[in-house]
Order: structure tokens, then C-alpha cells, then sequence
């Protein structure tokens, strides 16, 4: 039994296989919590009597373990399709053609190791050149595959445990967002064009004020792509001047929003709910289940790559197109900093930005405290971050003025 980064260890021989295995942190003088040298060897004796050999008949390969467990987490624990689909492209496209056909109780801490500068490696040396944020989610679901591989007796250690994985990398601590100036101008440049080349063909840019419309929510909400995509009229309460998140848009599925705190409800301020009535207005798809940014000719969804190209085309007619990129530079996600930073800055508390935002932990949202007003400041929310000037004249407030006389129907 050994000492290993305040935990006690156990090693053993079974048959010719060498175990290792956890027993729990050591108990400090004073506290309750951990456990003492002769509970870790009670944990241990324990332990070598549950263990076995895998026998050869018995032995599975890594893919099929991780095939295995795949199953499980897709119709036990119930992932999300997305979530289950990144796991089957780390699975198929890195994981097994690394470890190839080794049976899953023969792969050890090394084979793991080996993993990273694999990785690692820029393509021009035969690498796959990742961060070390994607080989450490890598190897979080390799760990996830060798532990339910070890509780139903499919390999007697989990390898990935005993590796030092890649620490992180140290995060940008800029936020890319918008200024109101070019907010603007992004908003004037989505409706300036008149035509658009399609297969070398000038066409009638029909999505031009629907760009106008997702580019301004997108700013003044906070929403993501997904949850724009699938948002639908009757998720628009008028009345409240509120935008309620209940769904979300992702690879062609619709599913709930990323987390319990995404379904919430968001501020719509007067600049907002004029142009979302305009846009209502002018749209051919009025009904509640409509998508509010619908292509608008199809009433089908967005698509996500035509939607950030034609939103770095629209950076571009702007003037921006030198603040644009996709690594440190501004992109469609940027809309999202920009509501971020204009609540701080408006003097919202970080509490209440958290639940707009749909963050699951507070300290995500903290990275726009730097942005926050002096406490003794007088808070003012989304009217007053969003508006340089004062509000134009009241605008309809529920879609049944909207509509008039048809509101009957």
C-alpha cells in the first residue's frame, strides 16, 4: 500500500496481471473525512478479494467497451444526441484507431500516455495537432469507458487514472464584443445588400432583414445560435416584454437548451420589441410555431454555416472585416459578449446576469465583472444599455395589435 497525492494506493499481483487501485484520501488529524492507514487496509484486503483475472474468452477490445458504454450513456443516462455524437466522433476517429484492437485489460498507463504527443503533434509530423483542452476531454471520456469497463469486470485497473493528463491551457482573458457604434453598423450593412451571388448567379438577398433581426436579438439578449434558431412567436410575450428560451437548435435536432438554467426568460426592451414587430409584420410565417428566424421563403431553419458566413460577409460590408476570425477575433458567439458586457456594464448584478446569460455556474459569468460600474452607481438595464438615444414612440404591445383586424381569426 502506498502514499500517492494525499490518497492511499493499493498494488497487487493477480495471476500476471499487476492491479492498482484507489482506496480514498487519507483522513488528516482532526477530520472525519479520508481514511486511516488501517481502514485503507481493510479497503485493500476487500478489494483483492473482488478482483479477478479476465480470462482470454472473456477479454473485449476498446472499441467494443466503448461501443458499450456509448449504449449506456445514450439510453441510460440519457445524454443529449449531440453530447452522444461528440463521444462517438472522439470515440471512432481518435480513441480506437489509437489503441487499436488491444484488448481494453491490456492497455496501460504508458499506451495512455503515448495519447498525448500523439495528439498533440502538428499534422505536418503526422500528428492530429489538438489543444490539450481537446486531448483532456478526450481522455475524460477514456477514463469514462475504462470505468465502466472496470465495474463489470472487463479489465482490472482504469489506465487513464494513473496518467498525468495536459494541464490547461491559460484562457484569453479578453471577451470579443461589439461596440454600439458597430453594432450599428452591422445592423445597417445585413440590409444594404440587394443581391447576393448564388452559383455565380446575382440573386434577391431575401434573408437581408432577417439577418437585420437575428443580429439585433442575438445582441440584446445574449441568446446562442441554437436557441435563436429555434425560437418561435409564441416564445415572444408581448404583453411582458419578455423572450422565454425553452428550445434549442443543434446538427438539424431540436432539443431542450443546453442546461436546466437555459430555459429562462429574457428582458425585451423597447428597441427589440419594435423591430421583432416589424419583423413579424413582414414575415409569411405568423403562426405560434412558427420560427421567428425562419428562412424566409421556406420557413425552414437557419443554417448554421450560411448563417456565420453571411454574418462575417455582413462584419465585412460594415468596415469590420479586420476585427473578424475565428481564433481572438470577433465572431457570431461575439454578439453574445456584447449583451454580456453592456448588462455589466449597465450595472445588472452578476446573479441576475448569470440566469439572462443561462450560465450554469456563477463564475462564468464573472468573467464580465471587469465590465461592471462602481457599486455606488445607479443601475441601469437593458433600455438604457442598448439605446443612445431616446426611446422612438410606444410600439404595439401584443401580437394580436399586431395584426389588426385578423387577430379574430
Amino acid at each position: 500500500m502506498i502514499v500517492h497525492r494525499g490518497a492511499w494506493y493499493g498494488r497487487w499481483w493477480v495471476g500476471d496481471r499487476y492491479v492498482k487501485r484507489k482506496l480514498g484520501g487519507i483522513r488528516e488529524p482532526g477530520s472525519r473525512e479520508g481514511l486511516t492507514r488501517k481502514q485503507a487496509e481493510m479497503a485493500l484486503r476487500r478489494l483483492m478479494t473482488e478482483v479477478r483475472v479476465v480470462q482470454p474468452e472473456e477479454r473485449m477490445t476498446f472499441q467494443e467497451a466503448g461501443d458499450r458504454y456509448l449504449h449506456h450513456i445514450e439510453h441510460v443516462k440519457r445524454r443529449k444526441p449531440s453530447t452522444v455524437q461528440d463521444y462517438r466522433i472522439i470515440l471512432n476517429k481518435h480513441l480506437v484507431p489509437h489503441f487499436g484492437t488491444k484488448p481494453v485489460d491490456r492497455i496501460a498507463a504508458r499506451d495512455v500516455a503515448g495519447y498525448i504527443p500523439a495528439k498533440s503533434r502538428g499534422k505536418d509530423k503526422g500528428g492530429a495537432g489538438l489543444s490539450h483542452k481537446t486531448i483532456v476531454n478526450h481522455l475524460n471520456f477514456a477514463h469514462g469507458v475504462f470505468a465502466f469497463a472496470l465495474k463489470h469486470g472487463w479489465c482490472t485497473s482504469n489506465p487513464v487514472a494513473a496518467t498525468d493528463r495536459p494541464e490547461a491551457e491559460q484562457a484569453d482573458p479578453d471577451i470579443r464584443f461589439l461596440g454600439l457604434a458597430e453594432l450599428d453598423a452591422l445592423l445597417d450593412a445585413a440590409t444594404a445588400r440587394a443581391s447576393i451571388a448564388v452559383d455565380g448567379v446575382d440573386e434577391p438577398d431575401v434573408r437581408g432583414p432577417t439577418d437585420h433581426a437575428l443580429y439585433l436579438t442575438a445582441a440584446m439578449t445574449g441568446m446562442r445560435e441554437g436557441e435563436l434558431v429555434a425560437l418561435r412567436w409564441r416564445d415572444v410575450d408581448w404583453a411582458a416584454s419578455l423572450i422565454r428560451v425553452r428550445r434549442n437548435y443543434h446538427r438539424g435536432r431540436w432539443g431542450t437548451p443546453k442546461s436546466k438554467r437555459s430555459s429562462r426568460a429574457l428582458p425585451m426592451a423597447d428597441r427589440l420589441g419594435g423591430e421583432l414587430d416589424r419583423h413579424f409584420k413582414r414575415s409569411r410565417y405568423q403562426g405560434d410555431d412558427h420560427l421567428v428566424f425562419c428562412h424566409p421563403q421556406t420557413g425552414e431553419p437557419y443554417d448554421a454555416s450560411q448563417l456565420r458566413s453571411r454574418f462575417y460577409a455582413a462584419m465585412k460590408a460594415a468596415g469590420l472585416g479586420h476585427r473578424c476570425g475565428r481564433k481572438g477575433g470577433i465572431t457570431f458567439h461575439s454578439l453574445r459578449h456584447t449583451f454580456g458586457t453592456r448588462m455589466a456594464a449597465a450595472g445588472v448584478p452578476m446573479r441576475t446576469l448569470q440566469e439572462w446569460m443561462g450560465h450554469r455556474n456563477l463564475a462564468t459569468t464573472e468573467i464580465y465583472a471587469d465590465y461592471a460600474p462602481d457599486p455606488a452607481y445607479g443601475a441601469a438595464f437593458a433600455e438604457s444599455a442598448f439605446t443612445a438615444k431616446p426611446a422612438s414612440k410606444a410600439r404595439a404591445t401584443s401580437r394580436a395589435e399586431a395584426l389588426g383586424p385578423r387577430s379574430s381569426e
